[in-house]
């Protein structure tokens, strides 16, 4: 129970308004060391609990030690919008009974509000650190102040290409600040050297691995032969399969668009979330998913993280991820906090040796299944390795002589040289006039 925990009257009536009473794993695991301010790094799969266990420690230092005229406090990043959306209005709800105030900073939203909304101080930052770094570049910001700090979904912050931002970010940081690290996966091989960077002396605390994080979700194949016969097997499982909500992921935005524009087309009620929608529009599409206004969403990887939307059954995949811990993170948006969920790739030819890269990196088999009337032409490789790549043709060997040596490439007949032969007058360099031939002369007129 939260009452165990050396947490003010104000947090835990929170917790019950909330109708949160039982902490989860990674919530037990976290918050002791938590709130004795040790630096964490911790790994726990979506859906866990990871928000509430760094949100509950940085409010209850705020409770305990009062500084009206302290500037940022809290500052937690996340790599997404969607996901600084959601953590923020977690913390708003924990902070309901304080006068603790937080405030989102993200792209995508108009820049003068913002700076009118961050000159009131609020004590606890939620944000991306592309904005955040363009608020210290100007001024309109600075973390002297700043006593905890927290990445959250480091790694993938990395993936999306924030190394510089947070590098930046965290070097402007109050170097007596608390520091948590967390993330569903830790294996991305450029984390090493930022932990080294923003922790000190860290508790690790890996709750689970990436082949956990999946235990409850049943993952399946169906071969394709291109991407029209892809459409027709994805119009056949929206029709047919049992589902409240299901994401639909494309790596690439067009496609997504297109896609996204052919599935509205029929009696399907689907919505498009990509990197390049303003923030307002971004804000729509998730009010109309999470009220069942829609119950599709085709999204790009912006949406791999950071959804935590109640009714998600169904995980397609029309484009492979193209790395373990991304798909990881797509399937995550289903089968979360124990519950059973679907998810489903859609494999090309040019797609097998990915998909099976991810299931050795998982340690499973997806299985294969095949829908009436859409069966194609492509039937997986001939030939397989023993760990599941496809096996390529061999390339025909040269041709040769039998001392073993190659064979001489033929030379061409403008290359050789014409020897004891006159050169045809056309051949000649010169007509006599000092004029250089280009074709048949006409005859004279006399």
């Amino acid at each position: 129970m939260f009452s165990e925990y050396p947490l003010s009257d104000r947090l835990l009536k929170a917790l019950e308004q909330l109708s949160i009473t039982t902490p989860t794993e990674v919530q037990e695991a976290t918050l002791p060391p938590a709130l004795e301010g040790k630096d964490l790094l911790v790994a726990a799969e979506t859906g866990s609990g990871k928000t509430l266990a760094f949100l509950v420690p940085v409010l209850q230092r705020c409770i305990d030690q009062s500084k009206p005229s302290a500037g940022t406090r809290g500052l937690i990043l996340t790599p997404t919008r969607e996901l600084a959306e959601q953590v923020a209005k977690m913390c708003e709800g924990l902070a309901a009974f304080t006068q603790i105030k937080v405030q989102t900073v993200c792209g995508g939203e108009n820049w003068s509000n913002q700076t009118a909304r961050l000159r009131k101080n609020p004590e606890i930052l939620v944000g991306t650190p592309g904005r955040l770094k363009e608020h210290l570049e100007r001024n309109t910001l600075d973390f002297d102040d700043l006593e905890y700090l927290v990445l959250d979904e480091a790694d993938r912050m990395l993936d999306m290409g924030f190394r510089d931002e947070v590098t930046f970010i965290t070097e402007r940081c109050s170097a007596e600040r608390q520091t948590l690290l967390l993330s569903a996966t830790l294996s991305n091989a450029n984390i090493g050297s930022l932990i080294k960077k923003v922790l000190k002396d860290p508790e690790k605390l890996q709750l689970s691995t990436a082949q956990d994080a999946v235990q409850s979700i049943k993952q399946q194949i169906i071969l394709a032969d291109h991407p029209g016969h892809k459409e027709k097997l994805l119009n056949y499982l929206l029709e047919h399969e049992n589902y409240d909500k299901a994401v639909v992921f494309c790596n690439t935005r067009a496609y997504a668009e297109q896609l996204a524009d052919k599935l509205n087309r029929t009696e399907l009620r689907t919505g498009l979330l990509h990197g390049e929608l303003d923030q307002p529009e971004r804000n729509r599409i998730m009010k109309l998913l999470r009220e069942g206004k829609i119950n599709i969403l085709v999204a790009t990887d912006v949406a791999a993280r950071g959804l935590d939307i109640e009714g998600i059954d169904l995980v397609v995949n029309f484009d492979m991820a193209r790395k373990g811990d991304e798909h990881v993170h797509r399937i995550g948006r289903t089968g979360r906090q124990g519950r059973d969920g679907l998810a489903i790739c859609l494999i090309q030819q040019n797609e097998w040796n990915l998909m099976a890269s991810i299931q050795r990196y998982l340690k499973i088999k997806f299985e294969q299944r095949t829908l009436p009337g859409l069966t194609g032409h492509y039937k997986g490789p001939e030939k397989l390795k023993s760990n599941g790549k496809a096996v390529g043709k061999k390339r025909p060997k040269k041709k040769s002589d039998a001392k073993g040596a190659k064979a001489k490439p033929k030379s061409r007949e403008r290359d050789q040289k014409v020897i004891g032969k006159r050169r045809p007058a056309s051949a000649a360099t010169s007509l006599g006039d000092g004029s250089m031939p280009f074709g048949k002369r006409k005859p004279s007129a006399d």
